[in-house]
């Protein structure tokens, strides 16, 4: 049903890596996220929450630098641990604490690193703007559905993004105490589609359609990816996954392997929350970003 139409968003559909990791731990968290490229000037959409995200991640840089330029320069003032302690009170840094986050966009320019991000003031979503590459690693760009009155409840749309973090090129430096990207592993993380029916509409406070909903939940690293038709056309983002309550509690014996074994289980139904497409055009214009539509 959607398999050509998976090749068409898999042309302006990238994929967002990050690794981190929490104070004093050295294992390394991998995550990916997912945007799309909207025309040939570097203009990306994806969701604000991943966008804060990258945004959040030069505070934690330098919050870290000032951290440890004043464990050095209070050193031999008291002793080592002490001061350790009274600088991680005055950092906030405990163990459940982000200590370092890096991200990486995955194929999409050739040359200097520069963008700028756009959040919008209230939904879930973001404009990325690439400046001052050499080269665009994307020459195909979404067609935005016309008429976004026309998406009504049983339509059939497709997710893709990139949920599953496969990739392994991070690796933690003891020497520096620092975690890093590497030339060496895996450097690439899978596409993965997901369809699911329009079931409800999303609104506002003013009744104001936001987004619609879809009968399959988006997956962690869907977020920012686009919402498409069989003809490829797309028709939202998605943003985020809701889970409603069934009220299909079970408390039940069951034969197991020839024993019996009590479950209680608490049935719940994930379904996807997506931006609708008339959001997103609103949205573009005011920044002077120029989109294909049907």
């Amino acid at each position: 049903m959607f398999v050509d139409a998976i090749e068409r968003a898999s042309a302006f559909t990238r994929a967002i890596h990050s690794i981190s990791r929490n104070y004093g731990s050295r294992v390394i968290q991998s995550g990916a996220a997912t945007m799309f490229f909207i025309n040939s000037n570097g203009w990306a959409l994806t969701c604000r929450h991943v966008a804060n995200q990258l945004k959040a991640a030069d505070q934690l840089a330098a919050k870290r630098k000032a951290f440890m330029d004043e464990l050095v320069a209070l050193t031999g003032t008291k002793k080592k641990k002490q001061i350790k302690r009274e600088l991680e009170k005055k950092y906030n840094y405990k163990k459940s604490t982000t200590y370092e986050f890096y991200s990486t966009f995955v194929n999409c320019i050739e040359g200097n690193l520069n963008f700028e991000i756009i959040l919008h003031s209230k939904l879930d979503v973001a404009l990325i703007h690439f400046n001052d590459f050499s080269h665009l690693l994307c020459e195909s760009f979404p067609i935005f559905a016309k008429n976004g009155s026309d998406l009504k409840q049983g339509k059939y749309l497709c997710r893709l993004g990139f949920p599953f973090a496969e990739f392994t090129n991070f690796a933690y430096d003891s020497n520096e105490d620092k975690i890093h990207w590497t030339t060496t592993g895996r450097k690439d993380t899978p596409r993965f589609p997901i369809e699911g029916m329009v079931t409800r509409h999303l609104i506002d406070d003013k009744k104001n359609i936001i987004g619609f909903e879809l009968s399959t939940p988006g997956l962690r690293g869907h977020s920012g990816g686009p919402a498409f038709d069989t003809e490829g056309k797309v028709w939202g983002m998605q943003a985020s996954t809701a889970h409603l309550d069934l009220n299909f509690d079970v408390n039940q014996e069951v034969i197991r392997k020839g024993l019996k074994k009590k479950v209680s289980d608490h049935a719940f139904l994930h379904v996807g929350y997506c931006i609708h497409v008339n959001i997103i055009k609103e949205f573009m214009p005011k920044h002077k970003v120029d989109f294909q539509e049907e």
